[in-house]
């Protein structure tokens, strides 16, 4: 990325207060970063997504496995998940800057559709997460949509033919077999996307294996094997970590107490939603909470 796109996000950064977490810009699903300094891991649900380094380094961990991305390289999710980020390069003259496009997967399917011979799918099972650089004329596409920052009227006329032009390289692009199951109305990361979305519409429903086999169209072992395989989680520890973050997510921004935010997210038992919340996050809720409230005062 040029010197003057760095210029045109630090300059917006400033403008909209970018220091702490993902700055919304008028371009939908598109949201800067930018943080001085190392980082302390940051729980979170990724959605679908680019998530891009633009300046400095960056790690994401899910279940067990470890993902390094630096300077125009993009950690590329292909369901919700939850995970851990952490920014491993970063100083006050050159901080971590990133980027980060929501993928469209309608659009995704529509270009899909149009190309001639279609993507194939690389045929794997493997997980829903991948890093790819950013380079060519996605580079220069992603560069064309930092520039809009500069003219947010555009936003609303030109992001649609944005989104295509993103999909359609990724889907010509070194990894095109990775996102063609994206797009899949009827593979397997689209059927396990949607037990995932059933988690959480309803999160603090108990669910058994069976029912969530049953909406992913699969056997119980198959379903089992699929998930863990593209989540690097259990679908219990993916409830879990769900859960907690959302119970997070209400105590810090709704002002749930930990009694309220336990139950509202399907614990019937306060002291286990502690443990748990404890091992997840490090410390017990209410100091966790406290700290986090300081920290972004």
């Amino acid at each position: 990325m040029s010197p003057l796109m760095i210029d045109i996000l630090n300059q917006y950064l400033d403008e909209n207060g970018g220091d702490h977490g993902a700055v919304v810009t008028p371009i939908e699903g598109f949201f800067l970063m930018r943080t001085t300094g190392e980082s302390l891991p940051h729980h979170v649900v990724y959605k679908p997504a680019l998530c891009i380094t633009v300046q400095g380094a960056k790690q994401g961990l899910f279940g067990d496995r470890l993902f390094d991305y630096g300077k125009m390289q993009a950690l590329v999710v292909s369901v919700e998940l939850p995970g851990v980020g952490r920014v491993t390069r970063s100083t006050t003259d050159r901080p971590y800057l990133g980027i980060i496009l929501e993928l469209d997967l309608s659009v995704l399917r529509e270009v899909m559709g149009q190309l001639t011979p279609p993507p194939k799918s690389s045929g794997n099972a493997g997980m829903g997460v991948f890093v790819m650089d950013v380079e060519g004329p996605l580079a220069d596409c992603i560069n064309r949509m930092v520039q809009m920052l500069s003219t947010p009227q555009a936003a609303p006329v030109l992001y649609p033919a944005f989104m295509r032009e993103v999909s359609y390289w990724l889907l010509t692009g070194k990894h095109a077999g990775e996102i063609c199951k994206l797009a899949t109305p009827h593979g397997y990361t689209q059927r396990i996307a949607n037990a995932i979305r059933l988690l959480h519409d309803d999160i603090a429903r108990p669910f058994r294996i069976e029912q969530l086999a049953d909406v992913a169209q699969m056997s119980p072992s198959s379903f089992y094997q699929h998930f863990k395989s593209l989540t690097s989680l259990t679908p219990i520890q993916y409830q879990k970590q769900l859960r907690l973050l959302e119970a997070r997510r209400l105590m810090l921004t709704d002002g749930a107490n930990v009694t309220g935010a336990a139950y509202r997210v399907g614990y019937e038992s306060i002291s286990q939603f502690s443990r748990e919340y404890a091992r997840m996050f490090g410390t017990p809720p209410k100091r966790d909470i406290a700290e986090l409230q300081t920290a972004f005062a």
